[in-house]
């Protein structure tokens, strides 16, 4: 998985990214604050970010709330990382958009469970998404299905919205969780069949 870490002390910034890339997290490194609200602005920004509190020019808990006004469906999970460690502080970082909260110098055990807590967080979030993703769609089928439906008044085929012509059972097969069996209804079987079955039956 993909972490952003934002951490302005050389130092520090280097035990980190030492400690994550051991853990096998794909990393990228951000100096300031500016640089890592412009990456998780960005389409692709990683799913989950370990921010400093004090950084220059844009500190953690504004990138919080820079992040949060997004509103993207599958958000990153954040984790402020701060040698503040009053109640107040937590609760500010917290309320500024953080997910969570961890003092310097960090403990390495401590830091690995919250990490698997963040990525079980995520993959929850992202299975969520793709549920809403299904239902959405099977939704917008269902009301395609309740419209009305240009059908050829001679061989009964549907016209779909790429204005091509196929059978009725083709069309609900791929616009609905339905499946067809043939069979002949008493008025097509006096039509259309009764006379060939008695020819089969017939002893020759």
């Amino acid at each position: 998985m993909r972490i952003l870490i934002a951490e302005d002390d050389a130092v520090s910034r280097r035990l980190l990214e030492a400690t994550l890339r051991r853990w096998d997290y794909d990393v990228l490194v951000t100096s300031d604050g500016m640089q890592a609200l412009e990456t998780l602005q960005a389409a692709d920004a990683p799913p989950l970010a370990i921010l400093d509190w004090m950084m220059p020019i844009v500190d953690g808990p504004q990138i919080c709330r820079e992040v949060r006004a997004l509103e993207r469906i599958v958000p990153p999970y954040i984790i402020l990382l701060t040698a503040k460690g009053t109640k107040e502080d937590v609760v500010a970082g917290l309320d500024g958009g953080a997910d969570d909260f961890m003092t310097k110098p960090f403990d390495r055990d401590e830091l690995k469970s919250r990490m698997r807590v963040g990525v079980r967080m995520i993959e929850l979030q992202q299975k969520l998404s793709e549920r809403v993703r299904d239902l959405t769609e099977a939704l917008r089928q269902m009301r395609q299905l309740e419209g009305l439906l240009p059908i050829c008044s001679y061989c009964k085929r549907i016209r779909d919205d790429q204005n091509y012509w196929q059978q009725v059972e083709s069309y609900l097969t791929r616009h609905a969780d339905v499946r067809f069996s043939h069979g002949i209804c008493p008025e097509c079987y006096d039509v259309h069949a009764k006379e060939l079955f008695n020819q089969v039956g017939s002893p020759t």
